[in-house]
């Protein structure tokens, strides 16, 4: 008998079966890629959206309790206000919100420029100079960000007092620089870092001395860092209390009451006692806030540039 003639032998072509199969193989992993994808994308729109329903109604909640009076803010908590009015707004106003609004802005006025100042010219010379002792004082700047303030409370008020600025505008605003300087110069360390040598190489050739190279040269090519992290100390310096609390204290009766906004607030809710002007308390909570409100929605994007732009370069 004789054996079947195989394909290799009758000099026919095999099958091309792998390139098939790889398409096959790469079609598959795109599907599961896919379906991952979209459960990825399900899972983080459905987290940001129930991140944005506690955000969004507790702010609905105080803005309506702001036109209310105290019966229908006890009744109920979301029905609507039964006549729109803004004297609430103006009994918060005369109650002290508006010294308090006052003294606050003249604080942050001084406080963030000077902050803003301070930390981008200590990050430029950290991160564009090497000195001895460079890498010192930037984790020792970075020790600082990571220290709680709260810790440091009690000989914090010791210091302020024995220097006469208790209950003071320039002692809260040197120990908000203080407090905040940390956070700012880690922050633009790493924006100068990004930032091309080039242009500082030229700028020094041409002979322009270091602050003109550093005015006129780093910090334009710096501003979105600088407003980025603008944004940031405008947040946190507006709704700081525990500062305020310390350090702006009457030390007579015949002291100015300076207290500050998030201060003031507390103040007011404590005075009003059992018999409180509810809607002018909500009333009080939505000045402190649209501001703060304002600022980031203004430059939303700007702080997002900034934010990116030093990973992107």
């Amino acid at each position: 008998m004789t054996s079947p003639i195989t394909e290799s032998q009758a000099g026919l072509p095999k099958p091309i079966t792998g390139a098939g199969d790889a398409r096959k193989s790469r079609e598959g992993d795109s599907r599961d890629n896919g379906n991952g994808g979209r459960v990825l994308n399900a899972f983080s729109h459905g987290f940001l959206a129930v991140w944005a329903i506690m955000i969004v109604f507790p702010l609905c909640w105080i803005i309506l309790s702001a036109f209310k009076n105290n019966s229908e803010i006890g009744s109920s908590a979301w029905s609507w206000p039964s006549h729109w009015s803004f004297g609430a707004f103006g009994r918060a106003w005369d109650k002290g919100i508006g010294d308090y609004f006052v003294n606050t802005l003249i604080v942050m006025v001084f406080s963030v420029p000077l902050t803003m100042l301070f930390g981008s010219m200590v990050a430029y010379v950290l991160a564009r100079y090497e000195f001895p002792g460079n890498r010192f004082f930037y984790f020792l700047f970075v020790g600082g960000a990571m220290f709680p303030y709260f810790l440091a409370l009690v000989p914090l008020f010791f210091m302020v007092k024995n220097l006469g600025m208790l209950n003071t505008y320039q002692g809260l605003i040197l120990v908000y620089i203080a407090y905040s300087l940390p956070f700012t110069t880690f922050f633009m360390h790493s924006f100068f870092k990004t930032l091309p040598t080039a242009i500082h190489e030229a700028a020094v050739l041409d002979g322009a001395s270091h602050t003109r190279t550093f005015f006129q040269v780093m910090v334009p090519m710096a501003k979105p860092g600088l407003l980025s992290v603008g944004i940031f100390n405008v947040l946190g310096q507006w709704n700081q209390y525990i500062l305020p609390v310390t350090l702006m204290q009457q030390q007579s009766s015949t002291d100015k009451d300076r207290s500050m906004l998030a201060q003031g607030l507390v103040n007011l809710a404590l005075q009003q006692g059992y018999a409180g002007d509810y809607p002018a308390l909500f009333a009080g909570m939505v000045i402190a806030m649209l501001p703060v409100l304002v600022v980031y929605l203004s430059f939303q994007r700007q702080v997002q540039a900034g934010l990116t732009a030093g990973t992107l370069k």
